[in-house]
């Protein structure tokens, strides 16, 4: 992955004012609610999405 991915709005307010913070990888600032966050990748699932009895995803 050559580029880092962005968030489209903050996951608080709901505001697309964001700008990639200084504290470091994947951390962004949001100048609507004046909160910080961060973002990180954990990884595939190896098993993936699978139905469930009930109708819904398991995850």
């Amino acid at each position: 992955m050559s580029e880092r991915a962005a968030p489209f709005y903050c996951p608080y307010c709901g505001d697309e004012d964001l700008r990639p913070s200084e504290q470091g990888h994947g951390a962004w600032e949001c100048a609507a609610c004046n909160r910080a966050f961060q973002l990180k990748f954990l990884g595939l699932l190896a098993r993936g999405l699978q139905p469930n009895d009930a109708g819904g995803e398991q995850i």
